[in-house]
């Protein structure tokens, strides 16, 4: 061989430019037979480049697959690809119902624990508990697994009819307790709470909404008036939307004849419409206060906008998460599904409440500056688009561009957090105590009626919480009573109400919860001194709870 052609300075350049030649015939021979070039042709190009050049061989198909949720977020946040594999799961959030054994749960030491058993579910039928533990699923071990929650939920989900294994471990028993389950369906209910929460007063909470939010909450209204209810409370904090008619619908109940409730504006005519509502409501002459954080959106924003600019409710709470794009889901023939923005929407006063997305802001990131800027903490740190000024139907100043401002600021409660309290919280100790004190006592606690009789059975706030000191020094967290005394209330409410949930569910937590809980004390307090009374002086500064 010649010495010569060893030396990459003499053979480099040869390869590189019959590389570059190569390359250039590729392209000339692929691109000249393309008459018409544009970015779609672009994709099939490359797309064929590499299948038919690569060196490795590629399922192109599953490029494309993870190139189309990059693709959707050059939109806007809530444009999004479905992938087939997640769409059952996602659409089951807002159908209605699900196939499964009918049971809700958690997560501890790592270990299945049943919390709830839903009425008339299958697990009720075959005998399944609160308070039982999950050891094994189809005679394969499920605990100490490290699975999270998705995981457990795909084991315990499945076809209508089909039959799951289950071996549960409880407290009364000293071997595994077999129980075979036929799935069935499961309803998802989006009321979590629906109870007098003083004389007069209905509670309503609504977690969602989806497909039976609205029959759902007129059941519980109707319900609740029919005993003697005068006044509500509709808490729709931590409520991410849904189904926008439902909302419209429930906004219906509330106004009279001809009050505009939400307008859409679209690219296309179709979209474009304004719902008023038709008189036909049954709540039209009660008073109601609406609460929202920062977690409530979409759906939640436009029945509190509605109550809102028509001067109908009092918004109490913290500002709202501020999305007002309209959402419409397209299935594709492969079962995935693309979830497009196809409007804007605007609340009676002519106000869109989507917060910015423009280029260059951190969209997701916005929640997290609102707490550094201090605006979950005061009212004098929200900040307004004086530009976006509006005016509700008796006058009052509100704004669009960024959520629903309440009418009363409630501050985030930071009252008794500390670092003790920090400490038993990431060390999931309060679940964990008090699923140990309901299963010694289940007998007991069973006998109440509901969470605020079931205190009663409870021991003295000074016992429940040096039993819990206790349980907590025992599991690794040292006893630091200066900050133990600073969390007191906090940390004793907390216990009572996950005990009252243990025992009567999700309701049960929240009528406990709600004594101590200061935006709900702002809305009675509202709700006592007629400010839902409309129409009243002109303001345009946020009242404020401390």
């Amino acid at each position: 061989m010649n010495n010569r052609l060893k030396n990459p300075g003499v053979w480099m350049p040869v390869a590189l430019a019959v590389a570059l030649v190569g390359g250039m015939w590729i392209g000339k021979t692929f691109f000249n037979s393309h008459h018409t070039w544009s970015s779609r042709t672009k994709l099939d190009a490359i797309l064929e480049i590499i299948d038919n050049n690569y060196v490795d061989d590629v399922d192109t198909d599953s490029i494309l697959e993870a190139s189309f949720a990059g693709l959707m977020s050059h939109l806007d946040p809530h444009s999004v690809y479905i992938p087939a594999s997640d769409l059952q799961s996602v659409n089951e959030e807002l159908e209605g119902s699900f196939s499964g054994i009918g049971v809700s749960f958690n997560l501890l030491g790592d270990t299945i624990n049943v919390l709830e058993v839903i009425s008339g579910g299958p697990s009720e039928k075959v005998g399944i508990l609160p308070g039982d533990r999950i050891i094994t699923i189809d005679d394969s071990v499920a605990a100490g697994q490290n699975w999270t929650t998705t995981q457990v939920m795909k084991h315990l989900r499945g076809p209508k009819g089909s039959v799951v294994r289950l071996g549960i471990k409880r407290p009364t028993a000293q071997e595994l307790l077999p129980y075979e389950v036929t799935r069935n369906d499961i309803p998802v209910t989006s009321i979590d709470a629906s109870y007098f929460i003083e004389d007069g007063v209905g509670y309503v909470k609504i977690n969602k909404f989806g497909a039976t939010t609205y029959s759902e909450f007129l059941t519980s209204m109707v319900n609740l008036m029919s005993q003697g209810a005068e006044k509500f409370i509709i808490d729709l904090r931590g409520n991410g939307g849904g189904f926008m008619d439902h909302a419209v619908l429930m906004a219906n109940e509330f106004l009279p004849s001809g009050s505009p409730i939400v307008s859409m504006k679209g690219k296309k005519a179709s979209r474009n419409n304004a719902t008023v509502s038709d008189g036909s409501g049954s709540f039209k002459d009660k008073e109601v206060v609406v609460l929202l954080d920062e977690f409530s959106a979409s759906a939640s924003e436009i029945f509190a906008g509605a109550m809102q600019d028509n001067d109908r409710g009092l918004i109490i709470g913290r500002r709202s998460f501020g999305k007002g794009l309209v959402q419409n889901q397209l299935e594709l023939p492969d079962s995935s599904a693309i979830r497009l923005t196809i409007a804007r929407y605007y609340t009676p006063s002519g106000r869109c409440i989507q917060k910015t997305y423009a280029p260059g802001v951190d969209y997701e990131r916005e929640l997290l500056n609102r707490y550094e800027h201090g605006e979950l903490y005061s009212a004098d740190s929200i900040r307004q688009d004086k530009s976006l000024e509006f005016t509700t139907l008796h006058g009052r100043t509100v704004y669009g561009g960024g959520g629903i401002t309440p009418d009363i600021f409630v501050p985030n409660d930071s009252t008794g957090i500390t670092s003790y309290y920090i400490n038993v919280v990431n060390a999931g100790l309060i679940q964990k105590y008090t699923f140990a004190y309901t299963d010694s006592n289940r007998e007991l606690l069973s006998k109440s009626e509901d969470g605020r009789s079931m205190l009663s059975l409870l021991p003295d706030d000074d016992t429940l919480l040096q039993d819990f000191v206790n349980y907590a020094q025992k599991n690794g967290i040292a006893p630091r009573w200066y900050y133990i005394n600073i969390s007191r209330n906090l940390l004793v409410n907390s216990l009572k109400a996950m005990i009252a949930r243990n025992i009567h569910g999700v309701q049960g937590y929240y009528e406990v919860f709600n004594e101590s809980d200061p935006t709900v004390i702002a809305a009675l307090e509202a709700l006592d001194a007629g400010k839902t009374v409309f129409p009243i002086s002109n303001h345009t500064s946020t009242d404020s709870v401390k």
